[in-house]
Formats: C-alpha cells, sequence, structure tokens
C-alpha cells in the first residue's frame, strides 16, 4: 500500500468518524417563555434532522432527542416563529418567544392556551421598531414616556407604578440585552439603536428579585443583520 492510499484511507476514516459524532443521538432539555419568565405551554419544538415535533407542558418545558449538531425551531400562534441551533455543548435550551405586535396577538397567545395567565401577559407593554420608526424621537425618554401609558419620567427615573415613598426609589429596573443597570444607562442609548421596549408592571418582574420590584423595562438593541 502506498503513502497516498494510506493517506486518503486516513482522511475518509477521519470524516466518518466526525460525521458519526455529529449524528450521534442525545436528548436536549429545555424551557419555552415569552418576556423572559411567562411559560408557553403548547408551543411546537420540530427537530430539523429527524422532523420529530414535540410540545411544550405548561410550565414551558421541554425534551426532544436530537443530533449533536442539530437545530430546532419554535412556533406558537400569536408569536414570532425562532430557530434554535444545537452544538454538542448545549445541554439546556432556554427559548425566550417575542409576541408579535397587535391585540389580536395577544389573544390568540391566550385563546390558542400557549398562556393561560391573561391578566401576567396583559401586565407586559411591548413595542418593537418593526412596527414604529423609533427615529422619530430624540431620546430614550421621550421614546418611554411617549408610547407607553401611566409611564412616568421623575427625575430622569422611569415610573411605572407611580411613587412609593419619599425616602425610596421608586424608580424601575432597566435591562438592555440581558444585563441589569439603572436608569443612567438611557443617556447613552439612542432610540435609532433600539430593537424592542417591553415593560413589566406586575408580579413578572419578581424574576428579578427586589430590584425588579417598581417593574422593569427591557430593551433589546439592534444587532448585526437587524
Amino acid at each position: 500500500m502506498t503513502v497516498k492510499q494510506i493517506f486518503i484511507i486516513a482522511i475518509a476514516f477521519l470524516f466518518f468518524v466526525e460525521k458519526q459524532s455529529y449524528a450521534q443521538e442525545k436528548v436536549i432539555f429545555g424551557r419555552i417563555t415569552t418576556f423572559d419568565s411567562i411559560p408557553v405551554m403548547n408551543a411546537s419544538i420540530k427537530v430539523y434532522s429527524t422532523k420529530q415535533i414535540v410540545f411544550s407542558d405548561s410550565l414551558g418545558n421541554f425534551s426532544v432527542a436530537c443530533n449533536n449538531i442539530d437545530k430546532v425551531k419554535v412556533k406558537a400562534n400569536g408569536f414570532n416563529s425562532q430557530k434554535v441551533k444545537l452544538t454538542p455543548l448545549i445541554k439546556f435550551a432556554a427559548i425566550n418567544l417575542k409576541l408579535k405586535q397587535g391585540e389580536k396577538n395577544r389573544e390568540y397567545a391566550i385563546g390558542y392556551g400557549h398562556v393561560t395567565d391573561r391578566d401576567k401577559l396583559n401586565a407586559v407593554s411591548n413595542l418593537n421598531n418593526k412596527d414604529f420608526d423609533f427615529s422619530n424621537y430624540t431620546n430614550m425618554y421621550d421614546l418611554i414616556l411617549g408610547r407607553f401609558a401611566s409611564v412616568q419620567i421623575v427625575n430622569n427615573e422611569i415610573i411605572i407604578r407611580g411613587e412609593n415613598s419619599i425616602n425610596s426609589s421608586s424608580a424601575a429596573l432597566i435591562v438592555v440585552d440581558g444585563i441589569a443597570s439603572d436608569n443612567s444607562v438611557l443617556n447613552s442609548l439612542s432610540p435609532h439603536q433600539v430593537k424592542s421596549i417591553s415593560i413589566i408592571k406586575d408580579g413578572s418582574s419578581a424574576i428579578y428579585g427586589s430590584r425588579g420590584a417598581n417593574g422593569v423595562v427591557i430593551i433589546e438593541t439592534k444587532r448585526g443583520g437587524d
């Protein structure tokens, strides 16, 4: 056997091993939510490689068999569908679906049984730059004040639930791209950089602990390709 033949066999063997490792089946666990904390039940999770479809339970949890390297597509009425890439390192997939704009989509989400707590869903207000031109505003304070009912701006602080007392702060927690901050971050953000804004008014903010007691403003900024 020549050196060239040995080399070709070695390459073929490595390709076969790599292909087998990609195709090796494993079980992925995950949870489907919306607005970071509200469970989404009966959402469909479709595996690209096997075409298998499973559905999330009443807590938004699911498990499904897939390849080491794979993709899943998550769909639920009233929400934007989402594709998720799975790598060998991923054991748990936390997937946060975005609710489509409009009251009709909230009714779809509730009517199809994806969200059972109407009050909790309605306590969250959302604004997306696909439905409204954020560049019409010169700063974040004017954008938030102009588009969200009952929200106040007091001394450059976002007040969602009204002022609690003279001594303690009533300012809402600001979360930008998953990172908790205070109202000062709004000074460095321009409305044209923002993709979406969500305001949580009720107990759903408990996921953020005591810092979310006065409500939470969740801001998602534009990424490459947005």
